[in-house]
């Protein structure tokens, strides 16, 4: 069967190469491209992308076998319904070999069209490499291979300011353009480029702040053989992603006029300050992640989406999120109440089982930075402690136990906090600890959660009332209990 391209898939414009590119992966593929490609069909953007492989080549001859083509699957909830569909996506113009092709890559540096970088070099990707030279064919780290780039057009237009980029990176690291920023400026000193380039790249290009949001699983190894039938051709960059995207980025208002995705239907947006939004994903998305974990599995359930069509479960998370998590947060009570809809509705995805266990790596660490604001957040507003909050760091403890009935949890976390757990849970099965002594200590150690949370009136004693009821009754029959409570002073 005959590989995608162009001759085989039908008539593709041809786009200015307004984009450079760092990583040809799935993510960017299906998350950037793709809403690049949306770009192009929507509004009047008229630009390709040129994509640069942070490390080795491979895909990126693929690519350009491929004419820059490939296949995108978005599974999961829309308007309601599973939705399972595809499309070819068409804003990629070409790969660059940085290794063999580096003159092209100084070319590119110097074309009046070239406007934006987009990046997404994994969150150890953006990093200070002492031993890179501007000499380099190629730098070794992507910030020393985008500084190089910059001087490169710094040079082709003679320090002009309106020949800047607008630089976007998208990995998992807060404030990622100022940290970028940072470590370019950091280069120019070293590599002594001069104070002319310094200014230049302060007045003339935007390094903006952003957040990204979709869970792309890949490439299907599984499925690829029902999916090549289904297509007619083969295509070895095909690439499956959720229907949920969210991409929020932090900078002027100027830049929806050169990459206007206010007006492609997007969910996206240029904010002056992304803050909030990246609270609400790490309290409602994370942290509700976070929270049904032990519930759910404790309650004998394995997915994200057992747990939330679950009768009881589900309106466990449910009732979480509306009742304790938004309340707590600072911005619309409607917009705050969309995301929570499209969560729980991304939670459901039945084309994707995402199995607890997963979740559950560093859930001590991952409760105090997601879960633990709210919780403190919540009392300071209300005066009263956050029941299903609480109810689900009581069943943390429970889950530490490292049993489900029978059957042993494979716990993974720091040692020390494995180890406090197996200590102190063989304590209270040597009967030299009680309960109330387990929640006190746990509650009190500091290396666990960066404070006493005994200090939090009324915490200690609630924890321990769920975990005796957890340990004696059972998960399901305590589940049923909280949801009957409310959270009163």
């Amino acid at each position: 069967m005959e590989r995608l391209n162009k001759q085989i898939s039908g008539g593709h414009p041809i786009y200015p190469e307004k984009v450079l590119q760092f990583g040809e992966g799935n993510f960017l593929r299906a998350f950037v491209d793709w809403q690049i490609d949306v770009l192009n069909k929507e509004t009047d953007f008229n630009g390709s992308v040129v994509v640069v492989q942070p490390r080795g080549s491979e895909k990126i001859t693929r690519l350009n076998e491929q004419d820059g083509l490939f296949t995108l699957y978005l599974q999961g909830m829309k308007d309601g319904a599973a939705v399972n569909e595809h499309m070819v996506v068409n804003s990629i113009s070409r790969g660059i070999h940085l290794g063999n092709e580096y003159d092209q890559y100084v070319k590119l540096a110097g074309s009046d069209q070239l406007r934006f970088i987009i990046s997404n070099t994994t969150e150890a990707g953006i990093y200070f490499e002492e031993t890179d030279k501007l000499e380099d064919r190629p730098q070794k780290s992507f910030p020393g291979k985008l500084t190089a780039f910059l001087y490169h057009r710094f040079e082709a237009f003679n320090g002009d300011i309106r020949k800047g980029c607008v630089i976007i990176p998208c990995e998992l690291i807060e404030e990622n353009g100022a940290r970028l920023k940072e470590i370019v400026l950091q280069f120019a000193n070293t590599w002594n480029l001069g104070d002319e380039f310094v200014t230049w790249i302060h007045k003339a290009n935007t390094f903006c702040n952003s957040l990204v949001d979709r869970i792309v699983p890949g490439f299907p190894k599984d499925s690829i053989d029902e999916m090549t039938k289904e297509l007619g051709y083969r295509d070895e960059l095909l690439v499956v992603g959720e229907q949920y995207h969210q991409w929020v980025i932090e900078g002027p208002q100027w830049i929806k006029k050169e990459f206007p995705i206010d007006k492609a239907g997007l969910n996206a947006f240029i904010v002056d300050d992304l803050t909030p939004y990246r609270i609400q994903k790490v309290r409602i998305l994370n942290g509700s992640h976070t929270a049904m974990t032990p519930v759910a599995y404790l309650s004998g359930l394995d997915t994200v989406a057992d747990a939330v069509n679950d009768e009881a479960t589900g309106s466990f998370i449910q009732k979480l999120i509306l009742e304790e998590i938004i309340p707590t947060l600072e911005m619309p009570e409607e917009e705050l109440k969309e995301f929570a809809e499209d969560v729980l509705n991304r939670f459901k995805n039945p084309y994707m089982k995402h199995y607890l266990m997963s979740i559950s790596l560093n859930s001590t660490s991952k409760f105090r930075a997601r879960n633990l604001p709210t919780l403190l957040d919540y009392v300071e507003k209300k005066a009263c402690l956050p029941h299903r909050m609480v109810f689900s760091l009581s069943a943390l403890l429970s889950f530490y136990k490292g049993k489900r009935g029978k059957e042993v949890i494979p716990l993974e976390d720091d040692p020390m906090v494995l180890q406090w757990f197996e200590d102190s849970w063989k304590s209270v099965a040597n009967e030299t600890m009680k309960v109330e002594q387990l929640v006190q200590s746990t509650l009190g150690n500091q290396e666990i959660w960066g404070r006493d949370l005994n200090q939090v009136a009324g915490l200690t004693d609630l924890v321990t009332e769920y975990l005796k009821q957890i340990e004696q009754s059972g998960m399901e029959s305590a589940l049923e209990t909280v949801m009957k409570e409310q959270s009163v002073k």
